[in-house]
């Protein structure tokens, strides 16, 4: 027995020391996987990790989660805007000590940033906006995109665009019909009342068909397909004014479009299939579904008129209707759950003053996490639109890359 003790108590204390070693690597792992986190999200501010600021977030991360880890070195990572962190800690031997092991060294790695991101801005462009709104969401969306595609810099991101008002403008061939506007079966939103709608027109005294404008699709901004391409972007992002004639708000329609934007199958095929791809869509809107049978200011007390030139009406609809709990309010849920089931996932901004129905309905489309609303965020002035994109982008930051 004198003999095998040293034996059965170095195999004893493999075993126990073992475990410790294990189960320490994976507390540091998950502690250096937070400082790289954390460090990400200073990458705006510190994008080359020269004042600091990256690499106090990474200790002070890294200290939370495992006191007595060293941090060993906070560097630029592998791709474009991202960092990497390596720590390592000391594990003490409890029973090999007596064998002379006093301690061993566990070593971890991880790697953060803004990258594999596919991102799409579904704008309001309804009258309401027109003017310091659209203008303050145009700068805002503009910082966001400086920051995913900054330049001098190629990360594999992409950004899309598609702007909303009762309907949505596509590209000529997009879905093989006509360039223009769409109804909410596919079908091409002629310039017009829907024939079935005419008669009625022609019944309205003079006075109030003149108030009926036949094309509210000319000045609605074409939707961009994914592109890593700054300038066209940029270029695409100005056609967003919020002029020209109204057609009403159908926010389902935004949506939708957002998700066949991101998605790689038709009617766009820009979009990534690598699971690794974080797939984004950031939706802004200012007001109610609305399409006068709302009440309030928006109400239109003849019809036919502007509104039923939408993506519902125009193809014939005149059941789907927007009030609380109505066809359109439980579309834009079926959009938004339809995008999510492909992998989409949503942040939505509230700008202005909304009842408590919107708010509901706003933070059932976001994918924000059970118990949270991270992913919904409240806009009441022009200038607050700002903060709160740079806050999202806070967040499209906060991913591991490896």
């Amino acid at each position: 027995m004198a003999l095998l003790l040293p034996v059965l108590l170095g195999m004893a204390g493999f075993a126990v020391d073992l475990g410790n070693l294990y189960l320490s690597h994976n507390k540091l792992q998950s502690a250096v996987d937070a400082g790289a986190l954390a460090g990400s999200l200073e990458l705006p501010a510190d994008p080359d990790l020269d004042k600091g600021i990256v690499e106090q977030a990474v200790q002070d991360m890294v200290a939370e989660n495992y006191p007595g880890a060293v941090v060993e070195n906070v560097d630029p990572g592998s791709e474009v805007r991202s960092v990497v962190v390596r720590a390592s800690a000391e594990v003490p031997m409890l029973l090999m000590g007596a064998l002379g092991a006093n301690a061993k060294t566990v070593r971890a790695e991880a790697e953060a940033g803004f990258n594999n991101i596919e991102v799409v801005l579904v704008l309001d462009n309804t009258g309401s906006m027109k003017g310091t709104p659209i203008a303050m969401t145009k700068d805002a969306a503009e910082n966001l995109i400086d920051l995913i595609l900054p330049d001098g810099a190629h990360p594999d991101c992409k950004v899309g665009l598609v702007g909303f008002r009762g309907k949505v403008k596509v590209g000529d061939g997009v879905d093989g019909l006509p360039g223009g506007c769409r109804n909410a079966d596919g079908s091409v939103n002629e310039v017009g009342l829907h024939p079935d709608h005419m008669d009625d027109y022609y019944d309205l005294p003079w006075y109030y068909r003149q108030r009926v404008d036949m094309d509210t699709c000319s000045d609605l901004p074409e939707t961009l397909p994914l592109t890593d391409d700054k300038y066209t972007i940029n270029q695409a992002l100005s056609q967003h004014t919020a002029e020209g004639a109204a057609s009403g708000t159908v926010i389902s329609e935004g949506v939708k479009w957002g998700r066949h934007v991101l998605t790689p199958e038709a009617p766009y095929e820009e979009g990534s299939d690598d699971d690794r791809t974080r797939k984004i869509m950031i939706l802004l809107t200012d007001g109610d579904t609305e399409d006068g049978f709302c009440g309030g200011r928006y109400a239109v007390g003849y019809t036919p008129n502007n509104y039923w030139t939408n993506a519902y009406f125009r193809m014939g609809d005149d059941e789907s209707h927007c009030e609380d709990g109505g066809a359109l309010n439980q579309a834009l849920l079926d959009e938004a759950q339809a995008a999510k089931d492909a992998g989409v996932e949503i942040f939505t901004i509230r700008y202005g003053n909304s009842d408590t129905t919107d708010v509901w309905l706003m933070k059932q489309v976001a994918s924000s996490r059970e118990g949270t609303d991270d992913h919904y965020f409240n806009a009441p002035t022009s200038y607050d639109i700002d903060d709160v994109f740079k806050k999202i982008g806070r967040q499209l930051g906060w991913r591991l890359l490896r």
